[in-house]
């Protein structure tokens, strides 16, 4: 018994089928299938509004039998929304970004390392507090220290820079070697030229110079008639070079400097027993502390070469005490800066106006003089027992090679680490 309507095509209720438009006829169901294939996924469900017995809801129809399963089509799962499949990555899949891809970001540190790194920070920046507070103060306490006197002639600059180093008996004497009317014991004049290398030249003390206002006379003799400006007015009248910057020294204030950092390695070729002195020396290099440095210094008439041969070895005394002044051990201990400071403080005065970063430039420029590259020596001396009637012994520099010598001091022509100038 079939249920009436099976056979037929369901029709709309004519309330929602289009006027004049004709129902076209419902496909015909497959023989094998006694269920209506599932409409396609995503297509809208449509409640049908044709008349059905509620009582057969459920059961089978009569005389059916049920469909075999190989033979009826298979019922599709409801739609759903699709669902990306889930690959898994082979091992090593992540080990390297893809060509192309942004850097990837590690991941944020843990805890414990995060707060190792800012203690680190807080400790950089207390050390980096100390240091630059330990700079301005020591900056401050060396200012209020630094001796003035009035030297610079305030004539026109010269290229480069240039400095005068003085060694006073004013300063506690270096020329306490028990000669007459000693003045000042040691000129160097050290020029830094705009190019070429720095040069430190020995002017010996008894060299017969003009002096601005006096008769020719030795040139330490300048000092002791006008000090520190009558002295640098003569240099620049020699040089040709106008002085940027006086230094004063008394050479008791630099033996307090050599036992500062621990004693000097002084060398001289010569067993020397000098009552004036007191220099006791056996020939070779030695460790010398700061009574002996001051002897090695002031030796004169036990060496050959006289006043030139006390000024290669002043020039050695400052070189040794320049090295290790500014060695990274002086730097790095604290006790040894301020008590070679405080020492060299004590030995120094330096021209009106200059101050701490002077000072500084300063002792780079020295220790620059007296590198390997430098050039050192004297003017050219054409005479070292050259006598004069009321003056006595002097030392006569050579005037027709002297203003070509200064030349090349001024303008850096000599050749890198020579020996330049001194007697022909």
């Amino acid at each position: 018994m079939t249920t009436p309507g099976d056979d037929e095509p369901r029709r709309m209720p004519p309330s929602i089928q289009p006027r004049g438009a004709q129902r076209p006829p419902a496909p015909q169901r497959p023989a094998s299938s006694s269920r209506p294939a599932p409409p396609p996924a995503g297509a809208p469900t449509r409640r049908s509004t044709g008349a059905f017995d509620t009582s057969q809801r459920g059961a089978a129809p009569a005389g059916r039998r049920p469909a075999d399963p190989a033979s009826s089509p298979r019922r599709n799962p409801p739609a759903q929304a699709p669902v990306a499949a889930t690959r898994v990555a082979p091992p090593g899949a992540y080990d390297a970004p893809p060509p192309g891809a942004p850097p990837s970001r590690t991941a944020p540190p843990s805890g414990a390392p995060r707060r190792r790194r800012h203690r680190l920070r807080t400790v950089v920046l207390v050390v980096l507090l100390l240091v630059v507070g330990s700079l301005v103060w020591f900056a401050a306490w060396a200012s209020g220290r630094i001796q003035h006197v009035e030297a610079l002639s305030g004539a026109p600059d010269t290229p480069g820079r240039t400095y005068l180093i003085v060694g006073s008996d004013s300063r506690d004497g270096w020329a306490d070697d028990g000669t007459e009317g000693a003045r000042t014991d040691t000129i160097m004049l050290l020029h830094v030229p705009e190019s070429g290398p720095t040069a430190l030249v020995s002017i010996p003390r008894d060299s017969y110079v003009a002096i601005p206002g006096y008769q020719d006379n030795k040139i330490n003799a300048a000092f002791a008639f006008g000090g520190a400006p009558l002295l640098v007015e003569t240099v620049e009248g020699l040089t040709g070079l106008t002085v940027d910057l006086y230094l004063e020294v008394g050479f008791t204030g630099v033996a307090d400097m050599v036992d500062a950092v621990g004693g000097v390695e002084l060398c001289y070729d010569r067993d020397v027993d000098d009552k004036l002195s007191r220099l006791e020396w056996e020939a070779g290099c030695h460790e010398a502390d700061g009574a002996t440095a001051l002897a090695f210094s002031r030796m004169r008439y036990s060496d050959p070469l006289g006043d030139i041969g006390r000024t290669q070895r002043q020039r050695q005394v400052v070189s040794a005490v320049a090295s290790e002044a500014l060695a990274p051990g002086t730097f790095l201990n604290p006790f040894r800066m301020v008590a070679l400071t405080s020492a060299g403080l004590d030995a120094f005065a330096v021209s009106d106006g200059s101050g701490v970063v002077d000072l500084a430039r300063a002792a780079f420029d020295i220790r620059g003089g007296l590198a390997g590259d430098a050039v050192t020596g004297t003017p050219p001396i054409r005479n070292m027992g050259y006598s004069v009637k009321g003056v006595g012994s002097t030392v006569l520099l050579d005037p027709d090679t002297s203003p070509a010598f200064w030349e090349g001091v001024a303008e850096g022509t000599f050749e890198p680490g020579s020996e330049i100038g001194g007697l022909e």
